[in-house]
């Protein structure tokens, strides 16, 4: 950052009224993320939030910074552009399990592969909020909407799971509810170099109040959330009594102390591994399979981020021809074998 007066949380507070439902999770992760914009060291004036369309997508309008409020699903492939245009910026890109899993889940994918300076926000609230409640991408089946009174029949999308899929270098998962520990997070996905996809369990008071109760409400958090620490055991439940062991390609739930467990028993966590089938596992522990849902850094490798390799590759065909201007490119496509049709 350049020399000038520390920046607050005051300074990245927009002067526009804020428009979300009274209790909206939205509300909490706005705080938190204009709590941590001050600590990364970027100038203002180089940060970016650019989104696309739903409750979440209001975003850059709160937050004092530039931003773009793109088209629905489009979020991904604007802010690649900003970032390739100028890779100095700080960019992130804030959007909700319909907006990036449904109409933008073609570009999400590639997002994540290609692994550009981006941080990826996916506040997962289960739930079409802004267009009056249809069921989403990540809608647990069985679940009545008005687009499915008869409860849903799609099997639902696991965020953290696609991203490994597509082999993103940075997944985490956090909750609006644990400020916390999404403040932790969110610290950690910032200083990433490559795109950082972290999923923000987020409730819908108006539409889908509740969602997230088995996860994080006070009272089930202990047994229903395993919260990982590089280099440490899984070990989750009251006074960390319970744990998870591999057992052939999978996981199972043990208790310290029965059957001669011990905790050397247990899994420790290494978020590092390049192969992702480890993490894949873990992203599916409360989703997909039965434990506790995992929560914090669940991956994070390195691999160069797509800018630098894109720079590296104009300054290798420069330094190949460093005199060729457009004329020569042209001339060039006509010594290509031509085909007539």
């Amino acid at each position: 950052m350049s020399d000038r007066k520390a920046l607050t949380r005051k300074d990245f507070i927009s002067g526009q009224d804020v428009r979300w439902c009274p209790s909206c999770g939205d509300y909490a992760i706005l705080s938190v993320v204009q709590g941590l914009l001050p600590e990364i060291g970027v100038d203002k004036e180089k940060i970016v939030f650019v989104s696309g369309i739903g409750c979440s997508s209001r975003f850059p309008f709160y937050v004092n910074t530039f931003g773009f409020h793109t088209l629905h699903g489009r979020a991904p492939t604007v802010a690649t552009g900003i970032k390739l245009a100028n890779p100095e910026l700080d960019l992130w890109l804030v959007t909700g399990d319909g907006d990036g899993f449904s109409i933008g889940g073609n570009h999400m994918i590639h997002l994540l592969r290609r692994n550009p300076g981006i941080k990826v926000l996916l506040l997962n609230n289960r739930i079409y909020g802004l267009t009056k409640g249809q069921y989403s991408p990540t809608s647990p089946a069985g679940l009545k909407t008005k687009s499915s009174p008869g409860g849903s029949l799609d099997h639902p999308v696991n965020p953290c799971s696609l991203a490994l899929g597509a082999e993103a270098t940075f997944i985490a998962r956090s909750t609006d509810k644990d400020l916390k520990h999404l403040a932790a997070t969110l610290r950690v996905a910032a200083a990433h170099k490559g795109t950082s996809f972290v999923e923000i369990l987020q409730n819908c008071v108006i539409y889908n109040d509740g969602t997230w109760d088995e996860v994080y409400a006070k009272e089930k958090r202990e047994e229903a959330q395993l919260l990982v620490e590089h280099g440490k055991p899984l070990r989750f439940g009251k006074d960390k009594a319970k744990g998870i062991r591999q057992k052939g390609f999978g996981f199972e739930i043990v208790v310290l102390g029965e059957n001669g467990v011990t905790e050397g028993d247990l899994v420790v966590h290494d978020q590092s591994i390049n192969d992702p089938a480890y993490h894949v596992l873990l992203s599916r522990l409360g989703c997909d399979s039965e434990g506790p849902m995992a929560m914090g850094v669940l991956r994070q490798v390195a691999r160069a981020p797509y800018e630098v390799q894109l720079d590296a590759s104009i300054a290798e065909a420069k330094a190949k021809r460093p005199n060729a201007g457009l004329a020569d490119l042209y001339r060039d496509f006509g010594k290509a074998p031509m085909w007539t049709v």
